[in-house]
């Protein structure tokens, strides 16, 4: 399959902030591009070329995404498969949906590391809110993002608090007694060649990312074990474009997986100006069939940091807080709703002073808030 020619249309699933990064990353790179999502202000379709209107669950409303487009691929996992069968029969979709159906649910996401012994914490099928040694998390098997489908069980007195995830099929996981949270953020070609950026250390709050910093200080066998363990999963997957893999680093300096997301992904913002490449020219060089490009670091140092609509709690937040450290760049999605939790920007640090704004992010939020 030849690569996409400049000037051909790029079709993206869903409308969000990702869509939109990728889109104007495809931009650049001399392609036009089509976007669908169910609102018409959605970040990506106020940038794209082509907006198409309808839900992403709608197996027509792909197509006719499909029909303005020469190739297509998606920001989103959470898509029904049918929709991508329906799609991908019209126009080649990256990553593909075989790809997509191991990865959307998390029991079969579960299973597959299982299959191919890639280290995980134990779970197992939860059906009622029984069968496990506690502490384990509970979360839905589809659907569940940024907290949200989700519930700590520490004990038996916690058992009641599941029966609202319950409605829901569910997995549940043991806890893990870890010492940080890294990710792995990859491209792979559709060569199989690959592209790996520095390993990240994130830190959550409420189950959303709160901050990232790249390079995470990790020993260089622990760096290497973990890059390893990505570029395996990720051809084990037959995947092509961007993939994020999530793990737990343990006390011990072993690692576990904690999540697979075969796609751009929040700890990979901090590549938009940190790197050579950004994560999104990447996926878009990737799934068009480009030659990968350069993911070093341009300055040693990056970090990035959320913007959650709760920070308009009292207004517009105070951007002039951001002005007074060296090497932050803004970067804001193109949503008017400032919901409590809504993803509404992020920003970054390259340089010297990551590090720190990595380890002062609460300090900085709390006087944009003002």
């Amino acid at each position: 399959m030849d690569p996409l020619a400049r000037g051909k249309t790029l079709g993206i699933l869903g409308g969000g902030q990702l869509g939109r990064l990728i889109a104007e990353a495809a931009k650049e790179l001399g392609y036009r591009t089509a976007a669908l999502d169910s609102s018409r202000s959605s970040p990506a379709l106020q940038v794209v070329d082509i907006p198409i209107v309808g839900a992403v669950d709608d197996e027509l409303a792909a197509l006719r995404l499909a029909e303005a487009s020469d190739l297509l691929t998606l920001e989103w996992e959470l898509i029904p498969v049918k929709v991508l069968e329906t799609a991908a029969k019209a126009r080649t979709l990256f990553p593909a949906p075989s790809v997509l159906a191991v990865i959307r649910d998390r029991l079969t996401q579960r299973n597959f590391l299982a299959r191919h012994g890639f280290p995980q914490t134990p779970y197992g099928e939860a059906t009622t809110a029984a069968g496990w040694k506690y502490p384990v998390i509970l979360k839905r098997r589809t659907h569940g993002y940024d907290g949200k489908g989700q519930c700590r069980l520490l004990s038996e007195a916690d058992r009641p608090n599941a029966a609202e995830v319950l409605k829901a099929p569910c997995v549940w996981e043991k806890l893990v007694d870890f010492k940080t949270e890294i990710s792995v953020i990859l491209a792979r070609g559709r060569d199989g060649k690959t592209a790996v950026y520095p390993v990240a250390e994130n830190t959550h709050r409420g189950g959303i990312l709160h901050a990232t910093r790249a390079p995470a200080p990790l020993p260089r066998d622990v760096e290497a074990a973990a890059v390893a363990l990505a570029i395996k999963i990720a051809d084990a997957l037959g995947h092509v474009g961007v993939m994020a893999v999530e793990m737990f680093l343990l006390h011990d300096e072993s690692l576990l997986v904690n999540e697979i997301a075969p796609r751009v992904h929040n700890s990979g913002h901090y590549t938009l100006g940190g790197c050579a490449v950004s994560q999104f020219e990447q996926h878009v060089r990737a799934v068009c069939g480009l030659r990968l490009g350069d993911p070093g670091l341009l300055e040693g140092q990056a970090a990035m940091v959320n913007l959650l609509g709760d920070l308009w709690e009292k207004g517009e937040p105070k951007w002039s807080v951001l002005d007074a450290i060296p090497g932050a760049k803004l970067h804001l999605y193109g949503k008017s709703d400032p919901r409590p939790g809504r993803k509404m920007g992020h920003y970054t640090i390259v340089g010297a002073a990551a590090n720190t704004e990595f380890a002062r992010a609460d300090e900085r939020l709390e006087a944009l808030r003002g």
